[in-house]
């Protein structure tokens, strides 16, 4: 059984299944974060969903650099969470299950290509208040115990 964050389930509400991967990236003391401004500003581990035909892997590179403007090292799953939300930039009610690895920022290429994104290198600490989701903040905490 995968784990589930954040709001409770809307009973009669239809929501589809919506994969997405995303990375913890630590470097001395702070953890790579991404600032997206719409529809509400909310600080976030960078990634996001998995394309139809798209490795896991090839998709959490994709969205790390567009999103911070920075390469990875993948490494280890840390885990699996769930979420039922409302995408708003979708239009749709999504049961996200996301999968967060840890991962080593490489190369800083520039700033983030997708619109309405900002990298943010926050103290471990500040992430852990600022971060939007409860399944976030409990994977850094995993991450930080490793």
């Amino acid at each position: 059984m995968i784990r589930r964050y954040g709001e409770a389930i809307r009973p009669g509400q239809r929501y589809r299944r919506r994969a997405g991967v995303y990375a913890v990236c630590l470097r001395d003391g702070r953890v790579l974060t991404t600032l997206q401004e719409a529809p509400t500003p909310e600080i976030q581990l960078p990634g996001g969903g998995i394309d139809a035909g798209e490795h896991p892997v090839a998709a959490l590179h994709r969205e790390v650099m567009e999103e911070t403007g920075w390469h990875i090292a993948i490494g280890p799953r840390l885990g699996t969470f769930r979420r039922f939300v409302f995408m708003p930039e979708y239009d749709k009610w999504a049961e996200k299950v996301c999968m967060i690895h840890l991962a080593r920022p490489t190369l800083h290429i520039g700033p983030p290509t997708e619109a309405g994104h900002h990298a943010l290198w926050l103290p471990i600490a500040d992430a852990l208040e600022a971060l939007a989701s409860d399944g976030d903040r409990e994977m850094l905490k995993l991450a930080i115990r490793r």
